[in-house]
């Protein structure tokens, strides 16, 4: 945790903040902070800074914050995420957020099994768990904006035309296309399939919506690693 990520409801007064649960513990046995030292905070979805130990114990601390930054710029990216296994999708969610990305879809795919989207990992309180993991690791505040799509053809022919519109949409794919852009400055919406990729009718309608095809050689990456290469690569 580089960054403890503070919200409204933390608060007792303007400056005042009173913390428990996770965030103390990792204070006490982590940090092994006491009286009077400084940590990084920020406020969700708002600015960042520091904040003074004022009071410390096994069961509160108290900080006295300054808040005078502005988080890290986002990346000017999209991600369209074939919804991966539960493991998968919590790892992917918080490495696309340290990375930057502020808008993730997770769409379906033929190879998507229909057992993932019953998963309790789908709900909007575990989604939010793995956003924050992600935005502490990175020092960052503001949440990612999180879509399900759960029909695939209904997604890309009526809703993913006026979303693309303006930017570059890539889809990564393992045959044909070019190799992967390296640190451009377009912005972009990328998709991302399923384990063994997606499938050659689901690449078409995404080239049909405008869409070009990419890859990163002739390795077949787990999910959660083509997200981050496919990233890193495109932006610096």
């Amino acid at each position: 945790m580089n960054l403890l990520l503070l919200t409204s409801d933390d608060f007792v007064s303007d400056s005042l903040v009173k913390l428990q649960g996770r965030q103390l513990q990792h204070v006490l046995g982590v940090h092994q902070a006491k009286v009077g030292d400084t940590l990084r905070v920020g406020l969700v979805n708002d600015r960042m800074g520091e904040g003074i130990i004022t009071g410390l114990s096994a069961d509160s601390l108290e900080m006295e914050v300054s808040l005078t930054e502005q988080p890290p710029e986002a990346l000017p990216l999209t991600v369209l995420l074939a919804l991966p296994r539960p493991k998968m999708l919590k790892r992917s969610l918080q490495h696309l957020t340290a990375l930057g990305v502020k808008r993730i879809v997770l769409m379906n795919s033929y190879r998507v099994e229909k057992s993932f989207w019953q998963s309790p990992w789908l709900s909007e309180e575990k989604i939010h768990e793995q956003l924050v993991l992600g935005l502490e690791q990175a020092r960052d505040t503001i949440l990612p904006e999180v879509v399900q799509e759960k029909r695939f053809k209904p997604f890309v022919e009526d809703r993913l035309p006026a979303m693309v519109e303006g930017k570059r949409g890539l889809v990564a794919h393992p045959v044909g296309g070019n190799a992967c852009p390296h640190q451009i400055s377009d912005e972009v919406v990328l998709a991302i399939g399923p384990e063994g990729g997606f499938i050659p009718y689901e690449v078409e309608k995404l080239e049909e919506a405008g869409f070009e095809r990419i890859h990163l050689g002739s390795r077949i990456l787990r999910v959660e690693t083509a997200v981050t290469a496919i990233t890193s690569k495109l932006y610096d």
